[in-house]
Order: C-alpha cells, then sequence, then structure tokens
C-alpha cells in the first residue's frame, strides 16, 4: 500500500517551475515546460509545433506568450527574423535575471547561449522604459570556422 505522506508535494521539476512563476499548472503548459527544458538551445515556435503534435498553434503561442508575460522564457529575434524561446532560470515573476548575450552561427543557423556574458548595461533617453534588451552577435561558430579554414 502506499503512502500517502509520500504523495504530498510530490510536484514535478516543471510543475515546480510553473507554481515559482505563479502559472496553473495546467497538461499542456507542462508539456511546454518539458519540451523546452529538453532542448539545449533556444527553439522557435515552428520547431515546437513540429515536437508538440497533441497542440495546436494557438495554444502553444498563448501559452508562450503566458510563460513571457511570468518571466519563465525569454523571446529573442534571432539572426534570420524569427523568434526564439528559451526557458529562463530566473526564480520569480518580477523580473527576467537570466538576460544574456546570443550568437548566431551565420553558416549553421544555429543559435548559442553565452550565459556567462550579460548584456551590457545601455543608458536611454528620460522617459524611455525598457521592457526588455536583446543583444545578438552574429558570425561563425567555432565548428563553422574550422570547416571555413580546412576549405580554404
Amino acid at each position: 500500500m502506499a503512502d500517502k505522506n509520500n504523495d504530498v508535494n510530490n510536484d514535478s521539476i516543471e510543475e515546480k517551475m510553473l507554481n515559482d512563476h505563479g502559472i496553473k499548472p495546467t497538461a499542456n503548459r507542462i508539456i511546454i515546460v518539458n519540451a523546452l527544458a529538453s532542448e539545449h538551445s533556444p527553439v522557435s515556435m515552428t520547431a515546437l509545433e513540429r515536437q508538440l503534435h497533441t497542440i495546436d498553434k494557438s495554444g502553444i503561442f498563448r501559452t508562450l506568450m503566458l510563460f513571457k508575460a511570468h518571466h519563465l522564457v525569454h523571446a529573442f529575434e534571432d539572426g534570420e527574423g524569427q523568434v526564439e524561446y528559451e526557458l529562463c532560470t530566473s526564480h520569480g515573476v518580477d523580473e527576467d535575471e537570466d538576460m544574456h548575450v546570443h550568437f548566431y552561427c551565420e553558416s549553421c543557423h544555429r543559435t548559442f547561449c553565452f550565459y556567462g556574458t550579460p548584456i551590457p548595461s545601455v543608458d536611454i533617453p528620460c522617459g524611455y522604459e525598457m521592457d526588455s534588451i536583446n543583444y545578438m552577435i552574429k558570425g561563425l561558430c567555432p565548428d563553422c570556422a574550422r570547416k571555413k579554414a580546412l576549405r580554404g
């Protein structure tokens, strides 16, 4: 016989992440958080659609916008004009503590996160209120730079 006390507060990691950000855990939200967590780099909505056959495009989009509003994900434009999403390591709903530089490889079209490289501070004119900032570096990743050097 199972011990009911062991089931108390036995939420999944995904449910805890949602709760920590003030988002009610639903089946679709848990699936989308899990999909984002399984990625090793930022992912586009198109890629999420291909991965998540049980959730329609509008459901994925609404969920991503909810996650963004609660600082569970941050969104940025990649080097080709497409928006990519990734989970934040922030610990609450007040702000995204995980803003960092992204690098877009113009050869293999992958986006890399430079977690140890914070976005530089930007002074904006009086009266403007900054909501977010996107810092994207474009160039060649080490693999593509090596291949280019070998081609000569």
